[in-house]
């Protein structure tokens, strides 16, 4: 999805663009990413690949969730390094941070504290290919490799399969398909006061893009986020006000839900200059207009 919403960035035309999918380079075969990068030399490295999922997916396979995003981090970074690619750009994820921490998330407080276990194995992940970043950096400064930690993101370009969804396209698919079939009820793991932080999928590219025309300035981490947050409930009611939904929501509190807030701290993304454009029902409507339209037509 992040990768898509860069190649749909109007900035974009002004790079050329080595985007190759997995069927052209799987980045978990090491040999493969190093000879690709030593074929093509590329200026820049931006690491957007990954296997991501909703709750459900993270507690249903977290060998795969560890194992695959652990061999892709370490690959591309460890085969740029190799290749001599100076500069790259590595997208974490805000499950780097401790769990259940009410105030919002400094980029300090990576391993400060317990990981938050229904997705620990893709945090790992992130949190391992992070830190070799760092490792490189701290061994050769002129190998400037950086993350971005963004906040969790929706939008075009998503998983909508509640199997693998994440939160906001799963409740998309929801209300739609209740709206379709008539049904005056719509289930809500939890109580829905759980509170969440999605940022749309465009704004994030957004702010990749702006990075790599100002790397020098971009810190070593830094979170992209939105610096506020909503409950469950609230991403169901914005969905059912854009989607035309009048149903009933319930409630079914003894499924897990995770963290009961996740919010990532913005003051060093704002420092840096830059701010989400998107609001919540705008973001909601682009999203629903792209299931719509490409997913069930």
């Amino acid at each position: 999805m992040v990768g898509q919403n860069l190649l749909e960035h109007p900035a974009v035309d002004e790079y050329e663009m080595l985007a190759p999918r997995s069927g052209e380079l799987d980045l978990r075969d090491f040999d493969s990413v190093q000879a690709y990068l030593r074929k093509h030399q590329p200026d820049m490295v931006i690491h957007a690949a990954g296997k991501v999922g909703g709750i459900q997916a993270n507690m249903r396979e977290p060998v795969s969730f560890l194992m695959d995003n652990l061999d892709m981090g370490r690959n591309i970074v460890w085969a740029a390094h190799e290749a001599g690619i100076k500069r790259l750009i590595n997208l974490g994820s805000s499950c780097m941070y401790p769990r259940n921490h009410g105030e919002p998330l400094r980029e300090e407080m990576v391993l400060k504290g317990e990981l938050e276990p229904t997705n620990e194995g893709y945090a790992l992940a992130k949190v391992m290919t992070a830190r070799l970043c760092e490792y490189i950096k701290r061994e050769d400064a002129s190998y400037q490799y950086k993350t971005l930690i963004p906040c969790n993101i929706y939008g075009r370009h998503d998983k909508f399969d509640p199997a693998n969804s994440h939160l906001v396209p799963a409740i998309i698919h929801k209300i739609h398909q209740a709206k379709v079939n008539e049904s005056n009820l719509v289930e809500i793991w939890g109580d829905g006061t759980a509170r969440r932080e999605f940022m749309y999928a465009g704004d994030l590219a957004d702010a990749v893009m702006r990075a790599t025309k100002n790397f020098d300035t971009l810190p070593d981490y830094m979170n992209v986020g939105l610096g506020h947050d909503y409950t469950i409930n609230e991403y169901y009611q914005a969905a059912a006000d854009v989607i035309g939904y009048n149903g009933q929501f319930v409630h079914d509190v003894s499924k897990p839900v995770g963290m009961m807030r996740k919010l990532v701290n913005v003051e060093r993304q704002c420092a840096w200059g830059w701010e989400a454009q998107i609001d919540l029902r705008t973001g909601i409507k682009k999203t629903y207009d792209y299931y719509v339209k490409e997913l069930l037509q």
